[in-house]
């Protein structure tokens, strides 16, 4: 028998024990009175006034010392001291604490606060009951752990085990509330579009596909809720946003998650220049309220970098990045010759692969993982963006920018094509691709083009991953790190 399988069967011995007394070892209700965090802020009132306080949390370790036993619990926001004293509780009772309660139950503990000779808070327990008894210990070593995807497979136990992780994603949950907060104040509305999708499109990406029994028809998760966003703005909404899960189904890395967390928003009567300034004003009020007890509320620290977010950030043009870290310069070069010239820098390039994909993948490859401090790249191939409007006087040029960071792609954003004709077109070129081979390549979607025939103002779109700002800004370098339960290889 192992060594888990030994506690678990001591364990079940104590559960009846708990139940053998007539005790429920999993109530519903808890009388907690106070947190941990409330007792520490409030405790010169309590402990002056003997106010009755009632905990409840997880055991943390227990330290016995003959007829006295000290105790620390932990809730979600800090650790207390509980003070167990056998002439205080009676020895069967005390006892039968120490017989049948371990480190990792759930208990509740009445008493009074007091300062301890060596100046530690503690709560005096004069009654406790259990409330959650555990079968399984808690790891005593899960921090250092070798096997890093066992944290990810089990979260719960990561998280019962590092405030710091937690801490992650509180950030996490400070960063949505507070883009929120700044779309509601610049006057967007939050909306929800479909998730199963006839059609999948808004992005290049392979999308997952799936079957409905009830109509007899196949349907796909979205892997962008874009085009439905812009049915909404030929509607007569003109500030929309949604946040988010999208689905592709594409390759897992540190960036990559095949479902992940999207916010995407339209802004009418405004382009591509537009939203840059209003990015970095949304950047800037972010920052403030995740650094806000921070001396420098524009710096973060990332993967040993960094990163000063102070306006305004550069805009690069996406050919003058490739001409200089690349010496190629892909507005003079032919398709061939361009085949020719990536293979020194080993990118799977497929001879299927069209010449908008060489080029992103050459991007991809030398030239974003430098790009360390935010910059706006801007103005890419008009054949990488099928959705995106020219820029004025360049055809061959897209008016849109991707915000890089900590050499991470954060976004995409560009004025819309609203003109119903050019978008027919591209979707017939991108059909073309897809034909050829490349199942990323995007779908026809003849119900948004009669959308556009309709009329859908000038408007500029934005498009960020959630989980890669919120890596960048908790210093993670895997998007695991940052998603509660991220998908994992079956062992």
């Amino acid at each position: 028998m192992s060594s888990v399988q030994s506690i678990r069967k001591t364990r079940l011995k104590k559960l009846e024990n708990i139940r053998q007394e007539g005790l429920n070892p999993y109530p519903a209700k808890t009388k907690r009175t106070h947190t941990c965090r409330e007792v520490f802020d409030d405790f010169k009132n309590l402990s002056s006034q003997k106010s009755q306080v009632v905990l409840a949390s997880r055991l943390r370790n227990i330290r016995e010392h003959g007829g006295s036993t000290f105790a620390h619990i932990e809730d979600a926001a800090a650790k207390f001291q509980l003070y167990f004293k056998k002439d205080r509780l009676g020895e069967k009772k005390y006892k039968f604490f120490l017989d049948n309660f371990d480190i990792g139950d759930f208990i509740e503990a009445k008493g009074e606060v007091f300062l301890t000779k060596k100046g530690e808070r503690t709560l005096l327990v004069k009654d406790y009951r259990i409330l959650t008894k555990t079968l399984l210990p808690l790891p005593e070593k899960w921090h250092g752990l070798k096997d890093v995807e066992e944290r990810f497979r089990k979260r719960y136990l990561d998280l019962a085990m590092n405030r710091d992780v937690r801490e992650k994603f509180l950030v996490r949950n400070q960063i949505i509330k507070s883009i929120r907060e700044f779309l509601e104040k610049q006057g967007f509305i939050e909306v929800e579009t479909p998730i199963l999708q006839l059609i999948p499109g808004g992005a290049s990406a392979r999308p997952f596909k799936t079957y409905l029994n009830a109509l007899d028809f196949d349907l796909y998760l979205r892997v962008a809720p874009e085009l439905f966003l812009k049915r909404l703005l030929v509607g007569g909404f003109e500030k929309v946003y949604e946040i988010g899960r999208c689905f592709r189904n594409e390759g897992v890395d540190f960036s990559h998650n095949p479902d992940f967390t999207m916010l995407e928003f339209y802004w009418a009567y405004a382009d591509y220049e537009d939203l840059m300034e209003m990015i970095e004003e949304m950047f800037e009020y972010l920052l403030k309220q995740i650094l806000a007890n921070s001396e420098q509320q524009t710096t973060i620290n990332y993967q040993n970098h960094k990163i000063n977010f102070e306006r305004p950030w550069p805009r690069i043009k996406f050919q003058d990045l490739i001409k200089k870290e690349c010496r190629i310069d892909i507005e003079k070069t032919e398709t061939k010759d361009l085949r020719q010239k990536v293979k020194e820098f080993d990118l799977k390039i497929e001879s299927k692969d069209p010449r908008c994909k060489i080029i992103d993948e050459l991007y991809k490859k030398t030239v974003r993982p430098k790009l360390i401090q935010p910059c706006f790249v801007i103005n890419h191939p008009i054949e990488m963006t099928p959705l995106a409007k020219s820029v004025e006087g360049d055809l061959t040029k897209a008016a849109r920018f991707q915000l890089i960071a900590g050499g991470i792609e954060l976004n995409n954003a560009f004025s819309e094509l609203n003109d119903p004709l050019e978008q027919d077109k591209r979707f017939k070129e991108q059909e073309k691709h897809r034909k050829g081979g490349d199942d990323e390549a995007q779908r026809y979607d003849k119900d948004f083009i009669e959308a556009l025939e309709y009329g859908m103002p000038p408007a500029a779109g934005f498009g960020m991953g959630l989980d890669r700002l919120a890596a960048l800004l908790t210093d993670s370098h895997s998007l695991r790190e940052i998603i509660l339960f991220p998908l994992m290889r079956p062992k």
